[in-house]
C-alpha cells in the first residue's frame, strides 16, 4: 500500500459529514450509538478494501498484498484513535460533561 496522503482542505468536512450522518441515525432512528459505530466501522472497512483493490492491476496482485493492505489500514486507524483518545482524555469534562463519580 502507498503512504498516507496529506489531508486536503476538505478532509475534516468529509469526516464531520459522516459523523453527522451517524448522529442523525442515533437521534432520529433511535439507533444505539454502539450500533451506529459498528456501521461506520463496517462501511470504512468495505470502502477501504475497495480503494485498495482499485489500486491494483489484477486480483492476484491484490491478494498477494493482503497483509500489507491490512497492516496499512490498521496502522492508520490506530494512529487516528490514539489522536482522539488523547484529546478526549485531556478534555473529558468538556466533551462528555461532568465526570461520572463512582
Amino acid at each position: 500500500m502507498s503512504q498516507q496522503q496529506d489531508r486536503d482542505e476538505n478532509f475534516y468536512k468529509r469526516a464531520d459529514a459522516l459523523i453527522a450522518l451517524a448522529n442523525d441515525h442515533i437521534n432520529t432512528a433511535q439507533t444505539r450509538p454502539a450500533l451506529a459505530n459498528d456501521s461506520l466501522l463496517y462501511a470504512s472497512a468495505r470502502f477501504s478494501t475497495w480503494i485498495a483493490a482499485a489500486s491494483f492491476k489484477n486480483g492476484e496482485e491484490f491478494r498477494n498484498d493482503k497483509e500489507d493492505i491490512i497492516e496499512f489500514f490498521t496502522n492508520q486507524y490506530k494512529e487516528m484513535i490514539e489522536e482522539h483518545f488523547k484529546d478526549y482524555a485531556e478534555n473529558y469534562d468538556t466533551y462528555i460533561g461532568v465526570s461520572k463519580k463512582k
